[in-house]
C-alpha cells in the first residue's frame, strides 16, 4: 500500500504526507471521469443557472449558516432535532448524503426557506441521495448547488425532484495554468451564456468542506457553525465502522494494531475545547488538515463555530461551542 511507505519517512510531517498523497491519488482515479462528466453536462451548464445568483449581499451579523455534515456526532448529540425546534433564519447547506435524515427530522424547506443541498463527488451513486420519496416530496422548495463534474445522473436525479439547480466549479488543477483543465472548462462554460463564468471553489476533497466554503464566498456568510462535520471518530469506533465510513481507510487496517505506522495512521487525539478524544483514520487526517488551514487563511472574512461538541476541527482561528448556544446566542 503507498501509505504505508509514506507513514515511515520520519523526515516529513505525517499531515503533509497524507494530503499530498490521497490528493495525488484521488486526481489520478477520477481526472477522466471528471473530464467525461464535464462534457455531458456541457449543455445543462450553458442552459443552467451559476451559483454566483445566490449571492445574499455584504456580511452581517444576521448573515448566519449552518453546514449539516453525515458525521456520527449529529445524531449522537441530537442536532437536527434542536435545529428543528429552532427559529434559525440563516442559510441551511446541507450535505448531500445526510439529506434524507435531515428532511426526516423535521429540518425541511417549509420551515427554513434558506435550505441548500450541495453534491460536488462525480461518483454516480451520488444519485440515490436525491430519489428518496421524501426529497421528491421537498424537491421543489430545495435549491441544489453542483459541480461541473457531478455525474450526469446525479443532475438527471436532483432535477426530477424539481430542485432549482445552480453550478460552480471545483478546483483541483488551476496550479497549471492554461494547461489545467479548471482553466480549459472555464473557458468553454464561458463560451454561451455564463459570459462572466461560473464561481470556483476549493473542496478540501469533501463535500462538507466544499459547503463551508460557499457559505462565506457565496453567500458572504458572517459566520458559519458546523455540525456533524467531526473528520474524526470516537475512541470506541471499531475498525469495521471506520472501513464502511472511509473505504478508502481499509488498506491500512492491515497494519500491526501495536506498530508506530498505525498509530500514525489512526491517531488519537485531544480535543482541548470540548475535553474529549477522537481518533482519525488517513481520510478524516486528509479533509481536517485542508479545512483548518481553509479557516486560518480565511479568518478574517468569517467566523467558523465548531458545534459539533467534539470532533478534530479545533485550533487557531475556531471557535467551539455547543449547537445548543450557537442557537441561542442567533435567536438572541
Amino acid at each position: 500500500m503507498v501509505l504505508s511507505k509514506t507513514f515511515s519517512e520520519n523526515k516529513i510531517e505525517t499531515s503533509k504526507i497524507i494530503e499530498d498523497v490521497i490528493g495525488k491519488n484521488v486526481y489520478e482515479k477520477y481526472y477522466d471521469k471528471w473530464i467525461q462528466n464535464f462534457s455531458l453536462n456541457l449543455h445543462n451548464i450553458w442552459e443552467g443557472k451559476s451559483a454566483k445568483e445566490l449571492a445574499m449581499g455584504d456580511n452581517n451579523s444576521q448573515n448566519s449558516a449552518i453546514v449539516i455534515g453525515r458525521g456520527p456526532s449529529l445524531i449522537k448529540n441530537n442536532h437536527l432535532e434542536l435545529l428543528a425546534k429552532s427559529n434559525f433564519k440563516g442559510v441551511i447547506l446541507c450535505t448531500d448524503a445526510i439529506l434524507k435524515t435531515v428532511l426526516e427530522s423535521g429540518v425541511t424547506p417549509n420551515k427554513f426557506d434558506k435550505f441548500f443541498v450541495v453534491s460536488i463527488d462525480s461518483q454516480d451513486h451520488q444519485k440515490k441521495f436525491y430519489e428518496d420519496d421524501l426529497v421528491l416530496k421537498y424537491g421543489k422548495k430545495i435549491k441544489c448547488i453542483l459541480s461541473t463534474t457531478i455525474s450526469p445522473i446525479t443532475y438527471e436525479a436532483a432535477k426530477k425532484t424539481g430542485m432549482e439547480v445552480f453550478w460552480l466549479h471545483t478546483l483541483f488543477d488551476y496550479n497549471k495554468g492554461k494547461s489545467s483543465f479548471n482553466y480549459i472548462s472555464a473557458v468553454m462554460t464561458r463560451t454561451k451564456n455564463h459570459k462572466n463564468g461560473l464561481p470556483a471553489i476549493q473542496t478540501g476533497g469533501n463535500v462538507a468542506t466544499s459547503s463551508w466554503v460557499i457559505g462565506w464566498s457565496i453567500f458572504k456568510c458572517s459566520q458559519i457553525a458546523l455540525i456533524g462535520v467531526d473528520h474524526s471518530f470516537s475512541p470506541e469506533t471499531k475498525l469495521k465502522e471506520i472501513g464502511d465510513y472511509h473505504p478508502s481507510s481499509k488498506a491500512a487496517f492491515d497494519y500491526d494494531k501495536e506498530s508506530d505506522l498505525f498509530k500514525k495512521a489512526f491517531p488519537k487525539i485531544y480535543n482541548p475545547d470540548f475535553n474529549c478524544y477522537c481518533i482519525q483514520d488517513p481520510i478524516s487526517q486528509y479533509y481536517s488538515t485542508a479545512l483548518k488551514e481553509f479557516i486560518f487563511k480565511t479568518s478574517d472574512k468569517i467566523k467558523t463555530i465548531n458545534a459539533t461538541e467534539g470532533g478534530a476541527i479545533f485550533g487557531e482561528g475556531i471557535v467551539c461551542m455547543t449547537f445548543k448556544d450557537f442557537l441561542q446566542q442567533h435567536n438572541l
